[in-house]
């Protein structure tokens, strides 16, 4: 909760707005640079290339090596697709770990030192994290550093990859959604929450929970392990309407599960 706290400040509306001129320039290229006379696969193209971008610049990563930020969170997560349908080998997690560890030390040694020569700390991660009391010290708690960090990337790799892919789908499944947004643009940011719902970039989370609790006649001891299906609620008939159809203007925004 400690690490959570620091860090949200990231999305908070005052530093989005300070990043967003960034964030569009660098949107912007990668659609620019599509092919406009043949067939392309838009997962490499745009899903994966723009989510590293988006990643190198929440953390102030060296943007050069922003693929690499892909490359960690798919082996480190196990994902299957990125491993020809095998799990990644342990072997490969734990030096993709330690050549994380090693990236991420010395940006953080790098910004430490820049601060202190005067710089203004930035709106990234890593300088909220270096800004908070709690958190200023994380990279003399190794395990702690590392885990925080493997967090933040695998959660923003997958949400903003899987949500731009679904989103694509999604509008190609309804061509009537896609017509609608082109005639009134004022329903893309309804369009957003839709498509979590509709594609829910993360199926499951795992919790424990810290009391005893009855949940609809449920009951759940202390140390039970919960596992939240926000696929299964962001589809649940009582959403309303159609919840397997994708509805830009009618449902409420923020009424999904996750």
């Amino acid at each position: 909760d400690v690490q959570r706290r620091a860090v949200q400040g990231v999305v908070a509306p005052k530093n989005l707005k300070e990043m967003e001129g960034l964030i569009r320039s660098r949107a912007a290229e990668v659609l620019d640079s599509l092919p406009l006379d043949k067939p392309f696969d838009w997962v490499p193209a745009v899903s994966k290339e723009l989510t590293g971008r988006m990643l190198a610049t929440l953390l102030d990563f060296p943007y050069e090596d922003r693929h690499k930020l892909v490359e960690w969170s798919d082996r480190l997560s196990g994902a299957a697709s990125a491993t020809g349908g095998e799990f990644t080998d342990e072997d490969v997690m734990f030096d993709d770990a330690a050549d994380m560890a090693r990236a991420f030390s010395r940006l953080w040694r790098d910004k430490e030192a820049r601060r202190a020569s005067g710089e203004e700390p930035g709106f990234d991660l890593i300088s909220m994290l270096q800004s908070n009391e709690d958190t200023k010290d994380l990279i003399n708690r190794p395990m702690e550093f590392i885990g925080n960090l493997a967090l933040l990337i695998v959660g923003g790799n997958d949400t903003t990859r899987n949500s731009m892919s679904g989103g694509v789908l999604a509008l190609n499944q309804f061509p009537e959604e896609f017509r609608k947004l082109k005639a009134k643009p004022e329903l893309i940011p309804n369009m957003v929450s839709e498509i979590i719902r509709w594609q829910t970039p993360l199926a499951n989370m795992r919790r424990v929970a810290t009391q005893d609790v009855e949940l609809r006649g449920q009951t759940i001891k202390k140390g039970d392990r919960v596992l939240m299906w926000y696929a299964s609620g962001n589809h649940a008939v009582r959403q309303g309407g159609y919840p397997y159809r994708v509805n830009s203007g009618d449902r409420v925004p923020g009424s999904n599960a996750m």
